[in-house]
């Protein structure tokens, strides 16, 4: 860890200007757990509550270039990926997280937004499965991205636990099923490890702002990785996070609403 009490975390993914999602949320995140963000943009968007409009990628030798200066000047404790919208994207970011062993990596395999738009090309996903997910401490599905993954639908606990079991083999360290997507009153994620699995489970807040829970989730597990946390510690603080984010709501937009990024985060 860099000297002093806040370590150096890093986002490489895409900007969303209504602040809700992708770089803004991550750097929000990493604040409120007491990490100094640094960001490399793979991607630019036009997008609001109700969807995502367009998606400009940043030229891959630009986006080779903000990180090799970061890697120079504030080498990161730990390392998050969120949107990366094109295979050329994908490999040179692959590339680079394996050129400087950045071990403490936390893969958000953002493909497809909430509105139906796809935020990686097709002709990517195989790219990730080859590339990022082996070099994962920990992969972060939801069960659509999850089903795009591993080859198979995922539609409930033991679906879940089933596809995390793919992911390991795949190469990753550890899978978050996120089963936020699954019905009933009772949220279940699973954390699948190769020595157990585990359930994290908590009351379903009915509720349309989730725009950017994946993104919070993802950055806040990294930050507490940053933070010498243990995998499990990490990932239970996220998921406290992210509920009370979710909970406290600010209730902007006509969509699918941001969360609150002022909620105190679990500190030991």
């Amino acid at each position: 860890m860099p000297k002093g009490k806040h370590p150096i975390v890093l986002t490489i993914a895409g900007s969303d200007p209504g602040g809700g999602a992708g770089i803004q949320a991550d750097l929000k995140t990493f604040h409120q757990f007491g990490a100094f963000g640094t960001s490399a943009i793979v991607a630019l968007t036009a997008q609001n509550t109700t969807g995502v409009k367009g998606v400009h990628p940043v030229p891959v030798d630009f986006v080779h270039a903000q990180i090799e200066a970061l890697a120079a000047d504030l080498p990161p404790a730990a390392v998050k990926t969120g949107m990366l919208a094109t295979r050329g994207l994908v490999e040179c970011v692959a590339s680079l997280i394996a050129l400087h062993r950045w071990d403490n990596y936390v893969l958000d395999p953002v493909m497809v937004a909430t509105s139906g738009h796809r935020l990686l090309e097709p002709d990517a996903e195989d790219a990730v499965r080859r590339l990022l997910i082996p070099r994962a401490k920990l992969v972060t599905p939801n069960l659509d991205e999850a089903t795009l993954l591993v080859g198979f639908p995922v539609l409930d606990p033991s679906g879940m636990e089933r596809a995390g079991r793919v992911l390991l083999d795949l190469g990753a360290r550890a899978a978050l099923m996120k089963g936020g997507h699954l019905g009933g009153e009772t949220l279940v994620d699973i954390l699948v490890t190769p020595e157990a699995s585990v359930r994290f489970e908590r009351p379903r807040i009915h509720t349309t702002s989730t725009h950017g829970t994946g993104c919070t989730l993802s950055a806040a597990v990294t930050a507490g990785l940053a933070f010498g946390r243990s995998l499990d510690q990490a990932v239970a603080d996220a998921l406290e996070f992210v509920a009370h984010a979710i909970a406290e709501a600010p209730g902007l937009g006509s969509g699918h609403g941001p969360l609150s990024h002022f909620v105190r985060a679990p500190k030991h």
